[in-house]
């Protein structure tokens, strides 16, 4: 199998279906190597692309680039083939993420290739979702989705529940008073009046103001108004879930984004639409308290809303040449 060497098209479709991941604020920070020689792909933290306030410590940035990687081995799976993974495999080197090398037949108990066909249909969606409780068996399936990426997926009941909804409101009471996390968060939303952005959130995605209802809905226009937009009403039974992993470094926010995408993926292929509600997390003392009062283990990486609503807008994505590079060096022989 490793004879059967990729082409330059395949390759730059691997790494299309991998950028097509979320990232916070859709900054998009990552970057791909591929060695035809090992028939290795190698994911880079992009240092132009960090969040120095709502994201000092690069969890977040962590996260997407786990979510990229999910999405690569997706694809490779759907090729045949099967992807060895090494995360963080050059401790010295903290912007080296991953390895992805290409090996034989994937396992046919491997389960990701059928998640291929939700890579172009998931969307983030910042509209209002209906009342439509999501079924048991589905919420079993994506606890059991982000399990097989070594993360623990859980749905909070009230009062845990309320208590997350305060939260996010008040890490956006806090957002709105930082200077610099607005406008940060502003450099991020795109006004698609001149060129067409490659990144970030486009007015056109950033959905309608919310009037009413207890879902969380974060509007990244900030202070500033965007003419024309609606106010309309969210759901007042918000269905949040969290995901959380026992252990809080590097490794495992690649892991978190590994089993986010993860479950992102299924719940797509399910039908459900999804959005995020990061405000709490982006507040180190808030995040802590996002954890379930009673059990009080694992380190919560994001906070998820699901349910049953309309498809968001497919949100731009740098070019395959601005985030993949080739090396055509041949590996030396021993």
């Amino acid at each position: 199998m490793l004879a059967q060497k990729l082409d330059t098209t395949t390759v730059a479709g691997l790494v299309s279906d991998a950028t097509a991941a979320p990232s916070m604020h859709n900054a998009q920070p990552w970057r791909f190597r591929y060695a035809p020689s090992a028939a290795t792909f190698t994911l880079l933290a992009d240092p132009e692309r960090t969040l120095p306030h709502a994201d000092p410590t690069g969890r977040g940035l962590h996260v997407g680039c786990g979510a990229a990687l999910l999405n690569l081995r997706v694809a490779i799976a759907h090729l045949g083939r099967r992807a060895v993974t090494t995360l963080l495999p050059a401790p010295g080197t903290p912007g080296l993420l991953a390895t992805v090398r290409l090996d034989g037949p994937v396992p046919a108990a491997d389960g990701l290739a059928a998640l291929y066909p939700a890579i172009r249909d998931r969307h983030t969606s910042r509209y209002p979702f209906s009342d439509e409780r999501v079924p048991q068996d589905v919420r079993a399936a994506l606890v059991e989705a982000a399990a097989q990426e070594k993360a623990e997926l859980t749905f909070p009941e009230s009062p845990h529940l309320q208590s997350v909804l305060d939260l996010i409101r008040d890490a956006e009471g806090y957002n709105l008073m930082d200077d610099d996390r607005d406008t940060e968060m502003r450099h991020w939303a795109r006004d698609t009046r001149g060129d067409a952005p490659v990144d970030g959130i486009p007015e056109y995605a950033l959905g309608p103001r919310k009037r009413g209802g207890a879902a969380p809905a974060r509007d990244f226009a900030g202070r500033k108004p965007v003419p024309g937009r609606p106010l309309v009403d969210f759901e007042e039974r918000p269905q949040l879930a969290l995901l959380s992993t026992a252990h809080d470094g590097p490794a495992d926010w690649l892991r978190a984004g590994e089993a986010l995408e993860r479950v992102l993926l299924l719940a797509t292929l399910h039908g459900l639409t999804s959005s995020f509600a990061t405000q709490a997390l982006e507040w180190p003392d808030l995040r802590w308290l996002l954890r379930d009062p009673l059990s009080g283990s694992g380190h919560v990486q994001m906070v998820l809303r699901l349910g049953y609503g309309p498809r968001g807008p497919a949100t731009p994505r740098r070019s395959v040449k601005h985030v993949l590079t080739i090396d055509t060096r041949k590996r030396e022989r021993r």
